[in-house]
């Protein structure tokens, strides 16, 4: 029998809220952290193995330190969950499209030039200040702050559709589903030459540039593995394509890695494309200029699909290519028809 008290709601811990349970016989000789995981599907063992070792957990009267303690049938347990604390950064108005918003988690369109996450260097006018802003109170706490959970990140000028978790269920759910690559993502870019064969995949392990530390590269060792099938949606010439990238991995930089190391470096690209590109000399004047002065990688992540942590239900979002893109694309266009 599980009891909850002070009229306990999972989806509101703004303030300190106290949850008694009953070990009951067959749940006896369970780690006490790993009995309440099992019994308190809105927070994570990690989180509540640091609320027991903070000391918030009872055991018939008793505070309990050690998340390895064992339940004994028929013990009280009452663990007290305090409340969300400020997040650390803080509430800014961002301008950011939202496709989809629940108690649970929030959709969105990324534009480009927005950073995810504070850091040094962009400590605000980031996307989480926006999430912050935006969702107020509905933040319900991510490892004990009221802050977005943010399970992928999108570079600061890549544009397109994420997903950021409102609650500590969701941001466990989604990074589990992001870790095992349940996740449907999808890309659009132009990319400098003409991908040969037409459609196919760039395989390689990507790790950290030995020789600049801002830059990824494939390497033959120390790298995580990772995988992108692409396919050339339109080709201008021989000049530049446009192309359909989807993720059978997850790793920093992979798409911009992938083509840059196989000949066709995504056009803006300001880290991968270091110097002209001997394709943009078969392009028309126009398209050549229009390319070799877009100011950012030409990439936006233009579908996102995953199943809803709490309702079970399969979401789908896609977005079009924004402003800028569209704009490169008719210049590419222009002198081809």
């Amino acid at each position: 029998m599980v009891i909850m008290q002070n009229g306990y709601d999972p989806s509101l811990p703004v303030k300190e809220t106290a949850v008694s349970f009953t070990v009951t016989p067959e749940q006896a000789g369970e780690r006490i952290d790993r009995f309440l995981a099992a019994t308190m599907e809105t927070l994570s063992r990690s989180r509540i193995k640091s609320l027991i070792e903070e000391g918030h957990l009872a055991c018939d009267g008793v505070c309990i330190r050690e998340p390895a303690a064992i339940a004994r049938a028929g013990m009280e347990v009452v663990l007290t969950i305090p409340p969300a604390a400020p997040a650390v950064p803080q509430g800014e108005d961002i301008s950011f499209t939202v496709l989809y918003e629940d108690d649970d988690l929030i959709v969105l369109d990324k534009p480009a030039g927005l950073v995810v996450h504070p850091a040094p260097g962009n400590e605000t006018g980031t996307l989480v200040n926006g999430l912050i802003a935006h969702c107020g109170e509905s933040l319900k706490g991510i490892g004990g702050e009221r802050r977005p959970g943010i399970v992928h990140r999108l570079d600061k000028d890549t544009s397109g559709v994420m997903v950021a978790a409102k609650t500590e269920m969701a941001h466990q759910a989604l990074s589990e589903d992001f870790a095992a690559r349940r996740i449907d993502r999808a890309y659009l870019a132009f990319c400098w030459g003409l991908p040969n064969p037409a459609e196919g995949d760039f395989e390689g392990a990507i790790g950290r540039d030995k020789r600049d530390r801002k830059r990824m590269a494939l390497t033959p060792k120390g790298g995580k593995w990772a995988l992108t099938h692409y396919r050339t949606l339109q080709a201008f010439g021989t000049g530049a394509a446009l192309v359909a990238c989807k993720l059978a991995t997850g790793r920093t930089h992979q798409i911009r890695v992938h083509f840059s190391a196989n000949g066709h470096p995504l056009i803006g690209d300001p880290l991968y494309l270091r110097r002209i590109p001997a394709a943009s000399r078969v392009l028309p004047s126009a398209a050549r200029a229009a390319a070799l002065d877009f100011p950012r990688q030409a990439l936006h992540a233009a579908r996102l699909g995953f199943i809803h942590p709490r309702t079970g239900e399969k979401l789908l979002f896609e977005t079009p290519m924004p402003e800028d893109m569209q704009v490169l694309e008719r210049s590419l266009k222009a002198d081809q028809e």
